[in-house]
């Protein structure tokens, strides 16, 4: 049974992220990576000398080895700071890093995951296509084999690092199209001939976490950084997002957390007809709403982190908490522009960057819609 009070070592992360937070994480530095777009990597290094990029990895790889719910913990007290790189931060664990230590060989795993784990590697992950977004297995890029080595062709977008990631697990095509045992898995370092950058998406919201296009143009990857067997990528990517939508739902309760926070103190402070704006029936009522939800988005979310751990089937309780985390996230930050007014309009209080930021979390790693497909779907089995 779930055990509902923090241990021990999931409070000692919160206070060390929050630690982290006032020095490095301050709201000045953060809207200037957010107007700038910059990609905060010195910011990545310092996290990865914290343990925090590689929360899940064993000790022997150099990792933290904590469990999922002390990942949780961290990306949630990452996010309340700024959604970015908690978003980044992410991506970088349950993705890249998270799919070689699921499915690498124990030669993989000795070159991959310690370099990933203290953050001398940012990692990437390509699975969506400009074409197949929800729709994976119509993916174009292709790789043949031809030799000892696999050629890869083809356009990867949407991707976290996809321009400064030092390595890359890329989903590619080795089979029909629409066959799910007809795609396979690929580990691709930055600098290999044929593997570049292209255009950088320009967003709304999560600007300090780069996307970015990932293009392959006769890229030569030799047959050993194949992960699994050839055919297993898609069903691989599937159990990737799995925990994937975990980290989401963990980034969207950061996000909400954080608006709540902020909305919270400045209806204590701000005051209009002599009183607390917080003392109106119409803010606190809205502060119960978006206190609730968090609670329940928590819950949820804890739930799935434990059947995680415990190697229990989580495809429906992982769906539910991202799902209904990502909505939250999207209704307490908007709820929180509401209540500072015009001033949550402007950069100059937090909000709005919650606001632009928790978007995002309704639509990567499996929109909203797809997650309500995945429930139904398991629920009338």
């Amino acid at each position: 049974m779930m055990n509902f009070q923090l241990t021990e070592m999931q409070q000692q992360i919160a206070q060390m992220i929050r630690d982290f937070g006032k020095a490095h994480l301050q709201q000045q530095a953060i809207l200037e990576w957010d107007e700038a777009q910059a990609f905060p990597v010195d910011i990545f290094k310092e996290m990865g000398a914290l343990g925090l990029m590689g929360v899940l990895v064993p000790e022997e790889y150099n990792g933290a080895g904590q469990s999922y719910l002390e990942y949780v913990t961290a990306i949630s007290e990452v996010a309340k700071h700024c959604g970015a790189i908690g978003l980044s931060m992410a991506a970088h664990n349950s993705l890249c890093t998270g799919h070689i230590l699921q499915f690498g060989n124990e030669s993989q795993k000795r070159k991959y995951l310690p370099k990933l784990a203290t953050a001398e590697f940012i990692g990437a992950w390509g699975l969506t296509e400009p074409n197949t977004g929800s729709d994976a297995m119509n993916m174009k890029c292709v790789a043949k084999k031809e030799g000892d080595h696999w050629v890869i062709n083809g356009t990867k977008c949407w991707i976290t690092h996809g321009k400064s990631g030092d390595v890359a697990v890329v989903i590619a095509r080795t089979g029909d199209v629409r066959d799910s045992h007809g795609m396979s898995a690929f580990i691709v370092e930055r600098g290999t001939p044929g593997f570049t950058a292209g255009k950088k998406e320009n967003k709304l919201g999560m600007r300090a976490s780069e996307t970015a296009e990932m293009i392959f143009d006769h890229c030569i990857v030799p047959a050993e950084n194949m992960l699994g067997q050839e055919g297993d990528g898609f069903i691989q990517a599937m159990k990737v997002l799995d925990g994937g939508r975990i980290s989401i739902a963990a980034l969207s309760l950061g996000i909400a957390k954080g608006a709540y926070e902020a909305a919270l103190k400045y209806a204590k402070e701000r005051e209009q007809f002599d009183q607390p704006i917080a003392n109106f029936q119409g803010i606190s009522f809205k502060l119960a709403d978006m206190y609730t939800q968090i609670e329940a988005a928590e819950l949820l979310t804890m739930q799935a982190a434990d059947m995680k751990n415990r190697g229990v089937k989580m495809t429906k309780e992982a769906a539910m908490a991202k799902y209904y985390a990502s909505e939250v996230a999207v209704r307490v930050a908007n709820e929180a522009v509401q209540i500072f007014g015009g001033y949550g309009y402007t950069k100059d209080f937090p909000v709005e960057k919650y606001y632009r930021d928790a978007k995002l979390c309704t639509i990567g790693e499996g929109t909203s819609e797809i997650q309500k497909i995945v429930i139904a779907r398991e629920a009338l089995k």
